[in-house]
C-alpha cells in the first residue's frame, strides 16, 4: 500500500513530520524577519481582496514553501529513489499548498466580511454617506475572491484525482509483480481491482480533510484571538480572557464528546455489518462453483442476520441523528447567545459581528473533524486490514489461511 508509492515509507513519514516541525519553526523563530529584511513587506492591515495573494508577504511564503518543498525532495532523491516520487512526494507537497491557499481564501473572505456588513450599517443607520457604488464595488471584491477559491477547489479536485488514480496504479503493478503467489489467495481479483482504488481515495480524502482542518485552525485562532478584544464577557459566565477562543474550544469539544458518546454503539454496528455481508457474500459466491451451496435455508439464515443488523442500524442511528441534528440546530444560534452581551451594549459592529460568526464557525468546524470523519475512517481501518492480511502471502503466509482471514477481516474492522 505504502511501500509501491512512497520512498521508505515509515522513514519517510517521519521526516515529514520533523522537516515540517523545523520548516514551521525556521519561519516563525530564525527567518521571522527575513522576509522583510528581502524586501517582503506584509500587505496593510485594512487590505481586502485579490490584492494580497500577490502581495510581497504572501510572494515570501511561497518561495519559502517552495524552497523547503525542493530541499526535502533533492534530499530524498538522492538518498532513496523511486519510481512514484514525482507524485507521492512533490504531488503531496503541491495538494498541501492548494489546501493551503483554500485557507487563505477564507481568511480574506472573513476580512472581506468587516468592510462589507460594516458599509450595510453605515447605509442603514445614516452614520456617513454611501452610495450603491460602494456595495456593488465591495460585492465586487468578493465576487474575485470567490473566482479564485472556486478555480482553486476545481484544480484541487482534478489533482488529486490524478494523484489517487497514480496510488491506485502504484499499488496495482506492485500487487500484480508478485501475482504468482496471490492469485491463489480467495477473492485476490477484488482486492487488486477494488480496494486498491478504494484505499487510496479514502486516504486521500481523509488526509486532505485533515490538514484543511488543521490549517483552519491555525488561520483562524490568531483571528478570534484578535477578535475577542472586542468581546469581553460571555453569559453567565461573566469575563473571560479571550472569551471567543475559550467559547469556541468549549463548544466545538463538547460536541465532539457528545455526539461521539451518543454514537458509541455505532461502529461496533459498522463491522458487524461487514461481517454478515461477508459471509451472505460469501456463501453466494461459492454456490456457483458447487451445486450443494448456497441452498434456500443457508441463505435465508444468512440473509436474516443482514436483516436484523441493518435494522439494528438505523434504529441507533434514529437517535444519533436526534442528538446531531439537535447540536447542529443549536450551534446556528450559539454564537449569537455568546454575543448577546456584547451586542445589546453596541460594543461592536455589524461588520464585526459577522467577523465573529464567521471565524466562530471555522474553528468550530475544524475541531468536528474527528465527528464528520468517523464512520470513513472505520471504512479505511477495514480496507488497510484487508489489504495486509493479503500482503502476507507475500511475506510467506499460507494462502489458503490468509484467503480464510480475507474474508475474516470484514468480521473485525467493518
Amino acid at each position: 500500500m505504502f511501500v509501491s508509492f512512497f520512498p521508505r515509507p515509515r522513514v519517510f513519514f517521519l521526516s515529514v513530520m520533523l522537516w515540517t516541525v523545523i520548516a514551521i519553526g525556521l519561519w516563525y523563530g530564525a527567518d521571522r524577519d527575513l522576509g522583510l529584511r528581502l524586501g517582503f513587506a506584509p500587505p496593510a492591515d485594512d487590505a481586502v481582496g485579490l490584492s494580497i495573494f500577490w502581495s510581497a508577504s504572501y510572494l515570501w511564503f511561497d518561495v519559502y514553501f517552495a524552497g523547503a518543498v525542493a530541499l526535502f525532495a533533492a534530499v530524498w532523491w538522492l538518498a532513496a529513489p523511486h519510481p512514484w516520487m514525482r507524485w507521492s512526494v512533490l504531488g503531496s507537497a503541491f495538494i498541501l499548498f492548494l489546501t493551503y491557499f483554500q485557507v487563505e481564501v477564507s481568511v480574506a473572505v472573513n476580512g472581506w466580511y468587516g468592510q462589507f456588513y460594516d458599509i450595510i450599517q453605515a447605509a442603514l443607520s445614516h452614520a456617513r454617506p454611501v452610495v450603491a457604488a460602494d456595495i456593488f464595488a465591495s460585492m465586487g471584491v468578493f465576487a474575485g475572491l470567490a473566482l479564485a477559491g472556486v478555480t482553486v477547489s476545481v484544480l484541487t479536485t482534478f489533482f488529486v484525482s490524478h494523484y489517487i488514480f497514480r496510488w491506485r496504479e502504484a499499488m496495482n503493478g506492485f500487487y500484480m509483480a508478485h501475482w504468482a503467489e496471490l492469485r491463489r489467495v480467495e477473492g485476490a481479483s477484488q482486492r487488486v481491482q477494488e480496494d486498491t482504488m478504494r484505499f487510496s481515495t479514502t486516504v486521500e480524502t481523509l488526509g486532505v480533510s485533515l490538514i484543511q482542518a488543521v490549517m483552519t485552525l491555525i488561520a483562524f485562532l490568531p483571528i478570534l484571538v484578535g477578535l475577542s478584544a472586542a468581546v469581553k464577557s460571555l453569559p453567565i459566565v461573566g469575563e473571560v480572557p479571550h472569551a471567543l477562543v475559550v467559547a469556541g474550544l468549549l463548544w466545538s469539544v463538547f460536541g465532539t464528546t457528545f455526539l461521539a458518546v451518543v454514537g458509541i454503539r455505532l461502529p461496533g454496528l459498522e463491522f458487524r455489518n461487514q461481517k454478515v455481508e461477508a459471509a451472505y457474500r460469501k456463501e453466494l459466491v461459492i454456490g456457483e462453483d458447487h451445486a450443494d451451496r448456497a441452498q434456500p435455508p443457508t441463505v435465508r439464515a444468512l440473509f436474516a442476520d443482514v436483516r436484523q443488523n441493518y435494522f439494528r442500524l438505523y434504529f441507533h442511528y434514529m437517535y444519533f441523528n436526534v442528538a446531531r441534528y439537535l447540536y447542529l440546530q443549536t450551534d446556528v444560534v450559539f454564537p449569537y447567545l455568546i454575543l448577546a452581551p456584547t451586542i445589546a451594549v453596541g460594543a461592536i459592529t455589524l461588520g464585526v459581528m459577522n467577523q465573529i460568526l464567521n471565524a466562530f464557525g471555522q474553528v468550530r468546524e475544524s475541531f468536528q473533524y474527528l465527528v464528520t470523519s468517523w464512520t470513513v475512517i472505520v471504512e479505511l481501518i477495514s480496507i488497510y486490514k484487508r489489504l495486509r492480511t493479503f500482503e502476507g502471502v507475500i511475506g510467506g503466509a499460507d494462502p489458503a489461511v490468509v484467503g480464510e482471514a480475507v474474508v475474516g477481516e470484514a468480521v473485525v474492522v467493518g
